[in-house]
This record gives structure tokens, sequence and C-alpha cells, in this order.
């Protein structure tokens, strides 16, 4: 009689969703192959025949995250002013950040000496800055901002990443009014300065 097969997708899904929970939980420093197992009710063998090794396990959570944004952000309905869908969009990765910051560092920085994402990551990850394109685009074909889609949504992503950096550091503000009123201030700013001259 064959032994019944251990490596199954649903082990894997259990093993991701509890290094996403580990994650959030110890973060980076925390997050080693042998307390995923664990955590998981699994092995570290399991682990490595998944993934083949840590980094694809972190691949794995890099790219729920990525999923887990895009859900979201699809979520989110477009009404008749283009510049507040823009700004909802940017205010939705901003309460992402905050509610997730592990999950955000190896998304958007690269904590982990062992991975660093490549081609076929970036492609996976493309239609959440679609997202962000594709309003911008509105924005534009509105007559609200002038200017490269592309280049502007690249702009908008890097301010909020950087203010949510900052503002998960502590250092943006000592109150919620301060930090709401900075980044409310810095996406006016961002704004205008793409308005139509």
């Amino acid at each position: 009689m064959p032994r019944p097969k251990q490596r199954t997708p649903e082990l894997r899904d259990r093993v991701v969703r509890t290094a996403v929970s580990l994650l959030a939980a110890e973060g980076v420093a925390g997050f080693t192959t042998r307390r995923v197992a664990e955590a998981a009710e699994t092995s570290i063998p399991a682990v490595y025949e998944l993934f083949g090794d840590r980094a694809g396990l972190v691949r794995e959570v890099y790219l729920a995250g990525f999923g887990q944004l895009r859900s979201r952000l699809e979520a989110l309905t477009l009404g008749a002013d283009v510049r507040t869908d823009l700004t909802d969009a940017v205010v939705l990765l901003r309460a992402f950040v905050r509610d997730n910051p592990s999950l955000a560092e190896v998304m958007f920085t690269r904590p982990f000496a062992d991975y660093s994402p490549g081609p076929d990551e970036m492609r996976a990850t493309a239609p959440v800055r679609e997202l962000f394109v594709g309003r911008v685009r509105r924005c534009i074909d509105a007559g609200v901002l002038a200017g490269d889609a592309n280049d502007i949504a690249h702009v908008l992503l890097a301010l909020a990443l950087g203010l949510a950096a900052q503002e998960t550091a502590g250092w943006l503000g000592s109150s919620r009014a301060s930090r709401d009123r900075r980044w409310a201030l810095a996406i006016s700013a961002a704004l205008a300065g793409f308005a139509p001259a």
C-alpha cells in the first residue's frame, strides 16, 4: 500500500498562512524555518521539500502580501471624483503598512539576505502597480494631473512608502492628528505638483 502523500497543497497553504502570521507576531528577527515549521505543526524537511529553502518560503510570503494588498485595492470602488479615488488608494496603502508592518517590510524592503525578488516576482506583483497606474491615468484623462502615468504612480508609491516607514518607526509625529496632517500635506503637495500648468 502506498504511503499517504505528506506534502499536499493544503500543507503548503497552511505553512504560508502560518509564516505570514508568525511574521506579524514576531517580526523579521523571529522568522526562522524552524519556528514556521513548529507553528505549522510540520517538520523542517517538509518546509524545505515544499519551498526549496528559506528563500523560497520568504518568496511565498512576499507574494501572499501582494495578494492581500491587491485584494484590498480591488475592493475599493471608483467614484466620480478621480482625485479622491487616487487618494483613497494611497490611504489604503498607508493602512495596509500600518496594519502589517513586518509583512510590508518583506514586500517593500529586503530584510532577508537570502531573498531578493526576481523578474518572475516582479511580474506577479505588477497588478498592484497597475491598479495605482490606472487611478493616475484616470486623473490624467480627467485633466486633474499631467504627465506620464507610470512616472506619477511610482513617485506617489515611493512617497507613500517613505511616509509609511516613518510612521511605523514613530518619526512622523506623536499624535494621530499630527500624523494624519502630515500625510494629507504630503499627498496634497504631490498631487498639486503634478497638476496641469
